[in-house]
């Protein structure tokens, strides 16, 4: 069963409310997770808790239970001078800045000579998220898969 500390393996479809597929994960490629770290979206990680390896379930989440409501804080033009000075600047290209003592992941959205236009929101930010969701496998994590804070699902290394 689905717990705080226990590994969860699922397969899973991920719709926009207007039906696109926006994410998969196949039986061959599951998503394997420490369940009760936030890993997974909050609202997702709520709806799995006490479900077992063969359960499917369909999740209907809010903007606020999955990657939050766009912040337009995050979405702000800065001067290239504010960037190494050897940076190669492409459209498109992430990096990461701390933002109040959190990290946070930037999108390059536009370069218009030495301005950069970057937005920190997740791509996914102010979007209904839907899933379908089966549970192929749940385990007890291992001890060391709780030191680190996150499965080893076969494939992993440090």
């Amino acid at each position: 069963m689905i717990k705080k500390d226990s590994v969860a393996s699922i397969k899973f479809c991920l719709k926009n409310d207007a039906g696109e597929e926006l994410d998969r994960a196949e039986a061959d490629q599951p998503l394997s997770y420490l369940h009760g770290r936030g890993q997974i979206v909050p609202g997702l990680e709520k709806a799995l808790e006490g479900l077992k390896a063969g359960d499917k379930t369909e999740v209907a989440l809010t903007p606020a239970e999955g990657y939050g409501e766009l912040d337009p804080s995050l979405k702000m033009t800065i001067a290239k001078s504010q960037f190494p000075e050897d940076a190669k600047i492409d459209l498109g290209m992430q990096f990461g800045a701390d933002i109040g003592g959190q990290e946070k992941v930037f999108t390059v959205l536009a370069v218009e000579g030495d301005q950069i236009t970057v937005d920190g929101n997740h791509p996914l930010a102010g979007q209904a998220l839907n899933f379908s969701v089966e549970v192929l496998e749940t385990r007890e994590a291992t001890k060391e898969e709780l030191d680190h804070g996150h499965s080893h699902d076969g494939h992993h290394h440090h």
